[in-house]
């Protein structure tokens, strides 16, 4: 297996988002199956396994040191700090120093380690400037209580002004034929300092795997059914297009979500997607996506069905979008 850089790491060409095993999408699985399907994932090969403090309110890392904690020393871990729970439950985006610190040292016991590989400031807080909150990132560096400095759904911007307080090894960010907005200047700016960019949601949150196809059914939780691309006028739209992408998979002898990670995988060598999945059987078929080589033609073509031309509705809310600091088409 050809390893992809990821700072000062190299790591498997595609990773595990954690998120889903115990947040965001309806109820988590049992925490038994979830362990075995961390530990599958290792086996299997994924070198990768990316989780943050917000994920089921620590329950996310609490999951992943109790299965992996013994076998720590075979696998990158990605946590994320900036966003947790304040002291009246809430879910709040707090970027102070201080913060940032007290999240860092929960987060090593949850996981029940000493060092966290790559550790991301998951939003930026507007009430606090990112050198403030990079200089403190660049403190735990300097302490040994993580290796490497990431970003998450930041702009080029910023990207740039972090990047002068610390090396960032990393910026996270939806990023699948469906959401296009790192191509904005992101994408660019990481090419140019040397930064991984590591992209969430690669298969649109089961869009581009052609199994979603009834939101109806989506858990009353579930955050799609807030998420303006998954209203149904809206998703009946997008459906539609995935017609034509079906043509594409079929002559490239591979699924629709194998087709859309092997799209990813061919816009750059500094890409690293982060699918995420509950099921063993798609865990596999993720994976396998890492043989699969498109053609210029069919890497075109799926440029023109599915961009931010074609695609209904945004992809977040007005509310959830305010906490954003990237470019958006």
């Amino acid at each position: 297996m050809h390893l992809r850089k990821l700072g000062p790491f190299e790591c498997s060409p595609i990773g595990l988002g954690c998120m889903n095993l115990s947040h965001a999408y309806g109820a988590p699985p049992p925490a038994a199956h979830s362990e075995r399907l961390l530990h599958a994932a290792l086996d299997m090969g994924y070198t990768l396994f990316d989780t943050a403090a917000v994920y089921g309110f620590g329950e996310n890392e609490n999951l992943l040191g109790r299965a992996l904690g013994k076998k720590r020393h075979r696998f990158v871990l990605a946590s994320k700090c900036g966003m947790f729970r304040n002291d009246a439950g809430v879910r709040t985006i707090d970027g102070r120093p201080e913060v940032i610190r007290k999240t860092c040292e929960e987060s090593l016991q949850r996981l029940g380690t000493d060092v966290i590989d790559l550790y991301y400031l998951h939003r930026v807080d507007r009430a606090v400037s990112v050198e403030e909150s990079v200089g403190m990132l660049s403190d735990l560096v300097a302490e040994g209580k993580i290796r490497a400095i990431g970003l998450s759904e930041v702009s080029a911007d910023t990207l740039r002004r972090a990047h002068a307080i610390h090396p960032v090894a990393a910026v996270q960010t939806e990023y699948s034929l469906w959401t296009r907005n790192p191509e904005i200047a992101v994408l660019e700016a990481c090419r140019e300092l040397g930064v991984t960019f590591v992209a969430f949601s690669p298969l649109a949150r089961g869009f581009l795997t052609g199994k979603l196809t009834d939101i109806a059914a989506l858990d009353s939780r579930d955050i799609r059914r807030n998420m303006p691309r998954f209203e149904a006028r809206n998703y009946a739209r997008n459906l539609d297009l995935l017609g034509e992408v079906k043509k594409v998979a079929m002559k490239e002898g591979c699924t629709l979500a194998q087709l859309a990670l092997a799209w990813l995988l061919g816009r750059d060598e500094n890409i690293v997607p982060i699918p995420g999945t509950t099921s063993l059987d798609h865990l596999r078929e993720n994976y396998s996506a890492m043989g699969v080589t498109l053609t210029a033609e069919s890497s075109a073509r799926l440029d023109r069905l599915i961009n931010q031309s074609t695609v209904a509705g945004a992809r977040y809310n007005a509310a959830t979008q305010m906490e954003i600091d990237t470019e958006e088409f």
